[in-house]
C-alpha cells in the first residue's frame, strides 16, 4: 500500500531555523523560566518573545506592508507562471514578506528573462541556478 502513495507536490518548510547569541545571564534567566514551567523550552520562550514584539509593532508593520506593496505569506512561481509572463511580454517585480518559492524546474534563463526584481523579507526557496541568474536582482 505504501508504494502506491505519491506526493503531489513537495512539502514546503513551515519555518526557518535561525541562530542567536545570548549572554550567559540572559540564557540562565530563560532556563530558569523554563524550569519554573512558564515555557516548555527555550524555543517556546523565544517564539513568544518574538510574537509579543510583532504584536507590539502591529500598526507599523501594517503601514509598511501597504507602503511597500508586499505580498504577505507564501508566494509560489511555477515554470508555467513565468512562461505566461514571458509570452505576455511582462517583467515581474516580486515583493514578498514571508516566503517566495520559485519552482525547482524553472531554468535560470527563464527566471532572468521574466523577473525584473526580487525583494523577499523572510526566505527565498529557489535553485542555485535561479539564484545565480537573479543575483543582481535580488534585494
Amino acid at each position: 500500500m505504501a508504494d502506491r502513495v505519491h506526493e503531489l507536490r513537495p512539502r514546503t518548510p513551515e519555518s526557518e531555523k535561525i541562530t542567536i547569541n545570548l549572554g550567559y545571564v540572559d540564557l540562565g534567566q530563560v532556563d530558569l523560566l523554563v524550569r519554573e514551567g512558564f515555557y516548555s523550552n527555550r524555543t517556546d520562550f523565544i517564539r513568544t518573545a518574538i510574537r509579543n514584539q510583532l504584536d507590539r509593532h502591529e500598526e507599523a508593520l501594517k503601514k509598511s506592508l501597504a507602503h511597500r506593496q508586499l505580498h504577505l505569506g507564501m508566494r509560489s512561481y511555477s515554470c508555467a507562471d513565468l512562461e505566461a509572463a514571458r509570452d505576455a511580454g511582462e517583467m515581474l517585480h516580486i515583493h514578498v514578506l514571508g516566503m517566495a518559492v520559485i519552482a525547482p524546474d524553472v531554468p535560470g534563463d527563464l527566471a532572468r528573462s521574466t523577473i525584473a526584481s526580487l525583494h523577499v523579507l523572510g526566505a527565498l526557496q529557489a535553485s542555485a541556478e535561479v539564484k545565480a541568474a537573479l543575483a543582481d536582482r535580488i534585494h
